[in-house]
């Protein structure tokens, strides 16, 4: 608490903001940079996890305008908990966005008028310090802007990073998001892709009556109370669940903000016929992996092929968080292929 309350108060909101855009100009920049100006300007696809923007076709980069605001709300963390969230566009997590290598992507990030506090943007897919935080800090009912180019394929993370009243605050009350950067021939194509978010939560009655709030000393004694995928408790389970067909092939963007933990991320009946380590698209590839390890604020993506029908479990096999909430269900329909698994009557 000590460093992130003394690294405001020496700073400063303005000053931070200031030094970072100074520091950052090499690569980041006000939404007029000129790299920006001769390309075609498209407005990004956004989703609400667990669906995917789609895959984009062109073949040209492009300048993507992506529109952000910062929402403080209450809402649902699991069944009877309501806990006063810090959320980008009023889901947690926040939106998945998709741009393509070589795209200029020129972020708009407004803090709602309501909001108690600074909000800002840091995303992992930015070369340049503080991943852009310090160039769109926005006080309540203010907007922050800034540019950069898209330079490496991969899954990324993206977060709040704002000083007030400390980093982790703004993390671990819900304000982080995926950034799909495509590779310029795109993925391989497949039948269906989901998104999946896990991430902690510590929690401690707040003023208002029947409403959590964020524990910090619970955080930094890292004993969260709730573990969940994409934002609640049961958000995977249910009309939740994903859906698929025997046969088809699957691929899932998976992040885990943490805070603090890793995932063991596995689906118990599935084997991964291939993961893309820590979300690189380039670096290393695995193949028929059982459970494969995310860090906290990092990144998977996983390929299988269902060939038969039936409920699978997808969880953190670190096992005791699936009574957390770090559980979900992916659900296949579809005709079994008795060859690859024939239970006995």
């Amino acid at each position: 608490m000590k460093f992130f309350l003394g690294l405001t108060s020496k700073i400063g909101l303005t000053g931070l903001a200031a030094l970072t855009s100074v520091l950052s100009g090499a690569l980041l920049g006000p939404a007029t940079s000129g790299f920006a100006m001769e390309m075609a300007t498209i407005e990004a696809q956004l989703t609400t996890l667990p669906q995917v923007p789609a895959p984009i076709t062109r073949k040209n980069p492009a300048h993507v305008v992506v529109n952000m605001e910062a929402k403080e709300y209450v809402g649902t963390l699991a069944d009877g908990v309501k806990y006063k969230f810090w959320s980008f566009n009023g889901t947690v997590p926040g939106p998945m966005m998709r741009v393509r290598v070589g795209d200029t992507v020129e972020l708009r990030l407004k803090n709602h008028a309501d909001n108690k506090f600074p909000h800002n943007m840091d995303l992992h897919a930015v070369n340049g310090p503080g991943g852009g935080a310090g160039s769109n800090l926005a006080a309540p009912g203010k907007e922050g802007a800034f540019s950069f180019k898209a330079l490496n394929p991969g899954l990324y993370i993206y977060h709040c990073a704002s000083p007030v009243p400390n980093i982790p605050a703004h993390i671990a009350n819900g304000m982080y998001g995926l950034i799909l950067v495509d590779p310029p021939g795109g993925l391989p194509q497949v039948d269906h892709e989901f998104a999946i978010f896990q991430s902690e939560f510590f929690t401690m009655p707040s003023t208002e009556a029947g409403v959590m709030e964020l524990s910090m000393e619970k955080g930094l004694a890292e004993h969260p109370d709730h573990v969940v995928l994409n934002g609640k408790a049961g958000a995977l389970v249910g009309e939740g669940a994903l859906k698929a067909k025997a046969g088809e092939k699957i691929r899932l963007f998976v992040g885990n903000i943490g805070p603090n933990s890793t995932s063991s991320f596995h689906i118990i009946g599935e084997i991964f016929d291939t993961v893309y380590v820590e979300g690189s698209i380039e670096g290393t590839v695995n193949h028929n992996v059982q459970t494969t390890l995310i860090p906290a604020a990092g990144s998977t993506i996983v390929e299988f092929t269902v060939d038969v029908p039936g409920d699978y479990l997808m969880l953190d096999h670190s096992i005791f968080r699936v009574a957390k909430g770090a559980v979900g269900i992916l659900s296949v329909t579809g005709t079994p292929n008795h060859s690859i698994f024939n239970p006995m009557d």
